[in-house]
């Protein structure tokens, strides 16, 4: 990409500008380069989907985006923050959030202590001494665990849930921190065909209000999400469409798909 964006400093959310951007943007290790030019532009209430065969650059992506590896070059932007002068605590308080394949949820605390925990709230001690639940963040953790579809699990302890439904809740706690950008790392691995499905419409249901980018390998349910896909291999682009027309891109046939 070459349109040179870099919107304007104290533009927060305008819905005409991207939401993320990324542009010629490089990470070399001792040589490798797990990211060699890669360039990416997320919009508004977008959800996007990620592919690509392992060692594509998938992650080291994410890493990028949440401040935890520094590109080598290029221009990496959250609406108007470069993202590349902050560290991982300043970003995640921007708005961005991210959920690793691997749930972590407190096995300990019931499905509605977990999201209460999660609260976006003033954390300094004096707050946290002075801390009454409201009714005002009762019903939103009430709402949350209604979109989740944790409703009958409210009162249960993360320890008892099923793989699929700790996915979700670690989910909800992500919301409940109201990011404006979700990054979520290959959430339907080890789920049930209807785990899955309910994972894919959660996902959609949530993009819109926040832009959603997923990592996930299993095509059918990348499929199902219904949005623009972006295939990478050996740090860069290869494709970018939608699931159809990336599976039936011979560079994609060749290097990932093997048909």
């Amino acid at each position: 990409m070459s349109d040179g964006y870099s919107p304007p400093l104290g533009r927060s959310k305008d819905s005409s500008a991207p939401v993320l951007y990324l542009d010629g943007v490089s990470v070399v290790f001792d040589g490798f380069r797990a990211l060699n030019n890669l360039s990416l532009v997320v919009d508004a209430g977008e959800l996007r989907a990620i592919i690509g065969p392992n060692g594509a650059g998938k992650t080291t992506m994410m890493d990028v985006i949440t401040g935890k590896t520094r590109p080598t070059a290029g221009v990496v932007r959250f609406r108007d923050h470069d993202l590349t002068r902050l560290d991982e605590a300043t970003i995640a308080n921007l708005g961005i959030g991210r959920k690793f394949q691997k749930p972590t949820v407190f096995d300990a605390l019931t499905v509605f202590e977990n999201l209460e925990l999660a609260l976006k709230a003033p954390r300094g001690p004096f707050a946290c001494l002075a801390w009454l639940l409201s009714g005002e963040a009762r019903r939103r953790i009430e709402a949350t665990v209604e979109e989740i579809g944790l409703t009958a699990r409210m009162h249960d302890r993360a320890a008892i849930l099923s793989h699929g439904q700790r996915q979700w809740l670690e989910i909800g706690m992500l919301l409940m921190q109201d990011p404006e950008l979700l990054l979520v790392d290959e959430p339907v691995a080890g789920m049930t065909d209807q785990e899955t499905e309910h994972t894919a419409a959660l996902l959609v249901r949530i993009a819109g209000q926040r832009s959603v980018v997923v990592v996930e390998h299993d095509l059918e349910f990348v499929r199902a999400l219904g949005s623009k896909v972006t295939v990478l291999c050996e740090g860069s682009m290869l494709s970018e469409g939608s699931i159809d027309h990336v599976q039936n891109d011979p560079r994609v046939i060749e290097v990932y798909l093997g048909r």
